[in-house]
């Protein structure tokens, strides 16, 4: 498919295999509205679920048509069908189960965020790497159409040299779908800015220091922060702004990037949060810096949920037959992290952060 002169395609492709088999741990809301309806229309091989809840597993498995219901983890992680755990489950409680993963010798999808302690995060990487098992993260915003098609075009020089970047998302966030997260001290940037700040990281590249101010809405429920403002500081006078509000009660919510160089303009919508979380297709036009001020639409048509969440289990097969690492392995994500948590010390000590200050 063409966009002006660039090729662009927003298809998310398997690999020549991809037949492993897979083993589900946790069966919440995640699993059973973007991994497996994904997994279910590619044709991929889920073998078995596990939930400390087993009604839940019990439910997914009669809803997806997965073959068996493990007892226990240690069960699940004992049958020779699996060859990739896909973990999702709550941050805190991920290094115990993705370590014994590793030590039964599966590959891993892990949740993100990989963990809410960067300790145990490194923790997970250095265990994988040294057992031999390819690890991803489930940033599945890198397949969103509207961000994949961006990184295509950027790569291919459409706009020639970055100089301004932002995401700007002012939502109403049904947060009370999920009570552990509203609870939590650590929100927005936590369990969604994350997405972006994963996303920037892929576009254009690790920051030299992060600037970020949290807030909160006048008489919230949630505990944590629900609007941030972080800046991504790069070379050559680059930077990345996001901005997010998740208590915005009107009409006019939006969510939107633009993405502006030398040598042209992108920009889209975030269709996902856009009536969350049944939202829409990811919009993307772009317009040369050659004079003719003309806009060119990309025709995009896959879905940030369920489609995007083929991409991370996609990669981690490829890596599995090539011997690769995955688009979003352990040690790219760390990365993230260190963003990440960058954005919280910055918020907490006013100034900005390196993120090779997080070790």
């Amino acid at each position: 498919m063409k966009l002006a002169s660039f090729d662009i395609d927003d298809r998310i492709l398997l690999p020549p295999k991809s037949d492993y088999g897979i083993g589900i741990v946790g069966c919440g809301g995640i699993v059973n509205y973007a991994h497996l309806p994904a997994y279910r229309a590619a044709g991929l091989n889920v073998v078995s679920c596990f939930d400390t809840n087993p009604a839940a597993a019990e439910e997914t498995a009669r809803e997806h048509g997965i073959p068996d219901v493990a007892a226990s983890l240690d069960d699940l992680l004992a049958n020779p069908a699996i060859t990739i755990a896909d973990i999702a489950i709550h941050p805190e409680a991920q290094r115990e189960v993705a370590l014994k993963a590793i030590a039964a010798g599966k590959h891993l999808l892990c949740q993100k965020p990989l963990s809410n302690q960067f300790g145990d995060a490194v923790q997970i990487v250095e265990a994988a790497e040294q057992a031999g098992v390819k690890l991803a993260v489930n940033q599945q915003m890198r397949w969103s159409a509207g961000i994949r098609v961006a990184k295509q075009l950027l790569d291919q020089g459409a706009i020639g040299t970055p100089a301004d970047a932002r995401i700007e998302v002012s939502i109403r966030t049904p947060w009370h779908m999920w009570p552990w997260i509203r609870e939590g001290e650590r929100i927005e940037i936590m369990f969604h800015s994350i997405h972006y700040q994963d996303s920037v990281r892929y576009l254009f590249g690790d920051p030299l220091g992060v600037t970020s101010v949290h807030g909160r809405f006048p008489g919230q429920p949630e505990r944590g922060e629900t609007r941030t403002q972080t800046i991504f500081h790069y070379p050559n006078d680059l930077t990345v702004l996001i901005d997010v509000d998740h208590h915005n009660w009107s009409s006019d919510v939006y969510a939107r990037f633009r993405f502006l160089g030398d040598g042209g303009i992108i920009a889209g919508t975030v269709g996902l949060l856009y009536d969350y979380p049944t939202g829409r297709v990811d919009s993307l036009a772009y317009q040369a810096n050659d004079g003719s001020q003309i806009w060119h639409d990309a025709d995009l048509s896959t879905w940030w949920i369920p489609d995007a969440f083929l991409g991370p289990m996609a990669s981690l097969m490829e890596a599995i037959q090539t011997g690769g690492d995955p688009v979003t392995n352990g040690l790219d994500n760390l990365g993230t992290l260190r963003t990440v948590f960058a954005s919280y010390l910055s918020a907490s000590e006013h100034r900005t952060v390196a993120p090779g200050e997080i070790a």
